[in-house]
């Protein structure tokens, strides 16, 4: 299925709209202390596709992070990657092969590979785990899961990790239409609070490096309020930094701040790749939430996606229904009124190489899961 697979420079990763699969994040990361690699992979269409009338090589790459977790071994983890996505009964095959030919490119002592994945769940088109407005309200057993990944499969090696690490459930908006029309499929509750926000005076600015002190005041006081996992501002200062226009892949920070008379109420990153705009990280500040700060922080998002030439609108991140003692209840509430589609993708699966350390690596992530962005 797979062959000729080569390792290339970070920078010739190809243009996407998977900004974790760019050469602008495998800088970031670079600039974070962490080590990335990059792969080019072939496969025959006919190797992951039905019906194939003409049949050709594919072409496609993968950057692959290393984590180390602790002095003496390393697990190999793949943000949203590969981007390449088979039909369903292909998907366990493929992967399987994928794994053991980039293994010689990896460190002799990595024992896994964690992909996280943006495939949609196998379960996508069947309704029994859907309501009518596409929440998911139910996923099969993890054991249900793993045996039909594993299908056609020849060891049987793919696993679902404990935690997810990137976010499984989001919304797409369609940038397509005009702004006008953007708004009127919004919930109208969601429309009003971004005109009253205008009314009360909210403007929504450009902000630089020099502004990174209001990120750092809402941010950590967005994390405590919630309870969110606090990453270093040696981190946010990488993304905002990072310039990668002289790679085939790169990407475009947008920090903008949401103000009242100068008072920052609410802050975000909307990162630009390829065709899509994402909302990478929000904060926002406990007061003064009758000024609705973050919703004109979103409709100025929007728009400034829309005008770079973007066609869809990542939301990043929310419950994957309207369950209202999910941790990300108020994200669903929040996102939902700005319209799109959801979408569910199938999160994090492992392919160990050492079963023995792949159990003790498993057994150390029950005490500390947690939702993380990385």
């Amino acid at each position: 299925m797979l062959f000729d697979v080569k390792r290339k420079i970070t920078h010739e990763l190809f243009k996407t709209p998977i900004v974790q699969q760019t050469a602008f994040w495998s800088i970031v990361k670079q600039k974070v202390g962490q080590q990335s690699i990059a792969l080019n992979f072939k496969t025959w269409k006919s190797s992951i596709y039905r019906n194939v009338i003409s049949d050709s090589a594919i072409t496609s790459d993968i950057l692959v992070i290393l984590h180390p977790v602790n002095q003496h071994d390393f697990i190999a983890y793949i943000p949203y990657g590969p981007e390449l996505d088979p039909e369903n009964e292909f998907r366990g095959i493929f992967l399987e092969e994928l794994s053991e030919c980039i293994r010689p490119f990896l460190p002799k002592n990595c024992f896994m590979i964690r992909y996280d994945l943006c495939w949609d769940v196998f379960w996508a088109n069947d309704p029994a785990f859907f309501d009518s407005d596409g929440n998911c309200v139910e996923n099969p057993s993890v054991k249900a899961q793993e045996l039909r990944f594993n299908i056609n499969t020849h060891y049987w090696n793919l696993q679902k990790s404990e935690s997810n690490l990137l976010p499984v459930n989001t919304l797409y908006l369609n940038l397509q239409p005009n702004s006008e029309t953007i708004l009127k499929k919004m919930k109208p509750k969601t429309r009003y609070n971004i005109r009253l926000s205008h009314r009360k005076g909210v403007t929504v600015r450009t902000a630089n490096l020099n502004d990174l002190p209001v990120w750092r005041h809402l941010y950590t006081e967005t994390a405590i309020r919630n309870g969110i996992q606090l990453n270093n501002l040696n981190y946010f200062e990488a993304i905002l930094s990072t310039n990668a226009d002289d790679t085939k892949s790169p990407a475009e920070v947008i920090y903008l701040i949401a103000e009242v008379e100068k008072k920052p109420l609410a802050a975000m990153f909307l990162v630009v790749s390829g065709h899509r705009g994402s909302y990478l990280y929000g904060a926002s500040s406990g007061n003064s939430r009758n000024f609705m700060a973050s919703y004109a922080l979103q409709w100025e998002a929007i728009n400034i996606a829309k005008k770079r030439g973007c066609i869809e609108y990542d939301m990043f991140g929310i419950a994957p229904n309207n369950n209202s003692s999910h941790p990300l209840y108020g994200l669903y509430k929040f996102k939902t009124g700005f319209g799109g589609e959801m979408f569910h993708s199938l999160g994090c699966w492992d392919y160990p190489f050492d079963q023995k350390k792949y159990t003790l690596y498993k057994s150390t992530e029950l005490t500390s899961q947690g939702f993380h962005i990385n």
